[in-house]
């Protein structure tokens, strides 16, 4: 985890983005020695909204097993999509 104060990306705009870039992690921005902001590289954004988005999905799958609502079987969702494919 690489920590820098925010007047290093006011000095060193390209530095930052380039470390950002090549290693995938985020770089934690400090302001007056505390915590302040987060600076990502956009393709590392991307890829943990869509984690993210896909851990709510499951969860919320996981509820409703864990809460008795039942699903559909593989038969059944192969001629749902079987019946899809045909439409098109």
């Amino acid at each position: 985890m690489k920590i820098y104060p925010s007047a290093t990306v006011r000095q060193n705009y390209n530095k930052v983005s380039e470390e950002c870039k090549k290693t995938k992690e985020p770089i934690y921005l400090t302001k007056n020695g505390e915590g302040d902001l987060v600076v990502m590289d956009i393709e590392s954004f991307h890829r943990r909204e869509k984690m993210l988005e896909l851990r709510e999905k499951l969860l919320a799958a996981e509820e409703d097993r864990a809460s008795g609502r039942k699903g559909i079987g593989i038969e059944e969702l192969d001629e749902k999509l079987d019946a899809l494919l045909k439409e098109l």
